[in-house]
C-alpha cells in the first residue's frame, strides 16, 4: 500500500491541532480550561423543537430512509421563511434543498460544480471549509484579502483579473467568521453586478443570518434582484436555533446549482434522519420568536468579554454580528505568532482560543474568541488573561 493519498496530501496540516493538544493535556492534568476556542453553541435547543423530535422519533414510519434533498414539508418551510423574512420567492421543488449542515452542503456542492483546475476565489482569512472544499474538489484556490468590506471589493476585482484562466467561483460568508466583518445590501448589489459581468458563480454562506446586535440586520445575498441568476445561499439551523449537533442546513437559489447539489447528494446520502427534518419544520414555522433571545445571549456575552478585556488593557472593536470576537494579539506578544500565543493562554491563563493562522495566512496576528461560555466563565477567563498581561509588564 502506498504511504500517501492524492487528495489527503493536498490538504494543509491542521493548524488547530497543536492548540487542541495543549488544551487536552491541561485538562487531563486536572486543569479547568475555559474553552472559548471552538464555535460550538452551548445554549439549549428551544423546547418545542425537542418535543417535536421526540414525537416524530416514536413513529416507526420515520425510521426509514428519508429523501436526500429533504422532505417536502421542510423545503416548503424553508421557502416560506425566505418569503416572509427577506421577501425572496423560491420554488421548494427546484430552488431549495436540505443539507446535513451547511458544511456538508458546501463540500458536496464543490465536488459537484468544480472541475480539476477550476480557479476559485475565497477570502483570506476564512472559515476553513470554504477553502478546503475547493482543495478536496481539486480546484485551484486563490485568496482575496479580507480587511474590510470596501477593500474586499477592490481586491476581488484586482485578483480576478490577475488570474488566468478566469475564476469560475467565489465563496463568501457575511456576517463573517472569523473576522466578524458585516456588509450591507449595497455590498451584495455590487457583488451580483460583478458576477454577472464576469460570468462568476457566487456561493454565500449565511450561517450567522440571525446572530446580530445593535440594530444591525444582516441582508440575504438573494435579496438583490438577479442574485438567483448567479448563485446560491447556504443557511444553517445551528446558530439561529441552537441546533449544532442536529446537523441541519439548506441551500437555496439558482435552480441549476441546486440541481447539481441534489444530483451528487443522491449518490452519497439518504438525507437527514427524518424526525430531525420534521422538528426543523417546527423550528422554522413556530420557533422564530426564540431566535432574538438566542442572539441577545450572545450580545450580553460579547459585551462582557469586550468590556472586560478593555479594562485590563486589551482593546478590541465590538462586533455587530456572529458569536465571535476577532482580536488582534496585544503588541507585547505579537512576535510570538497566534499559535504560540494561544498555547500560552492555555498554560498561563487557563483559557483556550483559536489561533488566527488557522483561518488562513492573513489571520496571523489575531485570535478568535467564541462566545460559548456564560458570563461568569467569561469573567473568570478575563481574570486569567489579566494575570498574563500583568506578568508581561513586570
Amino acid at each position: 500500500m502506498k504511504d500517501s493519498f492524492y487528495t489527503i496530501d493536498r490538504l494543509p496540516p491542521y493548524v488547530f491541532a497543536e492548540v487542541n493538544e495543549a488544551k487536552m493535556i491541561a485538562r487531563r492534568a486536572g486543569e479547568d480550561i475555559i474553552d472559548l476556542g471552538m464555535g460550538n453553541p452551548d445554549l439549549a435547543t428551544p423546547e418545542p423543537i425537542v418535543e417535536k423530535l421526540v414525537e416524530a422519533v416514536r413513529n416507526p414510519r420515520n425510521h426509514r430512509y428519508s429523501a436526500s434533498r429533504g422532505i417536502t414539508g421542510l423545503r416548503k418551510a424553508i421557502t416560506e421563511h425566505y418569503a416572509s423574512r427577506y421577501d425572496v420567492k423560491l420554488d421548494p421543488e427546484t430552488e431549495a434543498i436540505a443539507t446535513i449542515g451547511a458544511k456538508e452542503g458546501m463540500a458536496h456542492l464543490a465536488l459537484a460544480i468544480i472541475a480539476p483546475g477550476d480557479k476559485v476565489l475565497v477570502p483570506n482569512p476564512t472559515y476553513p471549509i470554504h477553502a478546503y472544499s475547493v482543495i478536496i474538489a481539486h480546484g485551484d484556490l486563490h485568496s482575496v484579502p479580507l480587511e474590510s468590506a470596501e477593500q474586499f471589493l477592490r481586491d476581488l476585482s484586482r485578483t480576478f483579473f490577475q488570474v488566468w484562466p478566469k475564476p469560475k467561483l467565489l465563496v463568501v460568508s457575511f456576517p463573517h467568521n472569523p473576522t466578524t466583518i458585516d456588509v450591507d445590501f449595497d455590498f451584495f448589489k455590487e457583488l451580483v453586478r460583478f458576477a454577472k459581468k464576469n460570468n462568476l458563480i457566487i456561493i454565500h454562506d449565511f450561517a450567522y443570518a440571525d446572530i446580530a446586535f445593535d440594530g444591525y440586520v444582516p441582508p440575504s445575498f438573494l435579496q438583490v434582484p438577479g442574485a438567483k441568476d448567479v448563485g446560491v445561499e447556504f443557511y444553517s439551523m445551528s446558530k439561529s436555533f441552537s441546533m449544532p449537533g442536529w446537523r441541519v442546513g439548506y441551500c437555496v437559489g439558482n435552480p441549476k446549482i441546486v440541481a447539481a447539489l441534489a444530483r451528487i447528494k443522491s449518490y452519497l446520502d439518504y438525507g437527514i434522519f427524518q424526525p430531525i427534518q420534521i422538528a426543523s419544520v417546527t423550528a422554522l414555522r413556530h420557533c422564530l420568536h426564540d431566535v432574538p433571545g438566542i442572539a441577545e445571549t450572545y450580545r450580553a456575552r460579547r459585551d462582557c468579554l469586550i468590556s472586560g478585556l478593555d479594562r485590563i488593557g486589551w482593546h478590541i472593536e465590538s462586533p455587530k454580528s456572529t458569536m465571535f470576537v476577532w482580536a488582534k494579539i496585544p503588541d507585547q506578544f505579537h512576535g510570538m505568532g497566534s499559535i504560540e500565543f494561544s498555547k500560552m493562554l492555555i498554560d498561563k491563563a487557563k483559557v483556550a482560543v483559536s489561533p488566527g493562522i488557522g483561518f488562513g495566512a492573513l489571520g496571523e496576528g489575531f485570535v478568535r474568541f467564541a462566545l460559548v461560555e456564560n458570563e461568569h466563565r467569561i469573567r473568570q477567563a478575563i481574570r486569567g488573561i489579566k494575570s498574563v498581561l500583568q506578568e508581561n509588564e513586570q
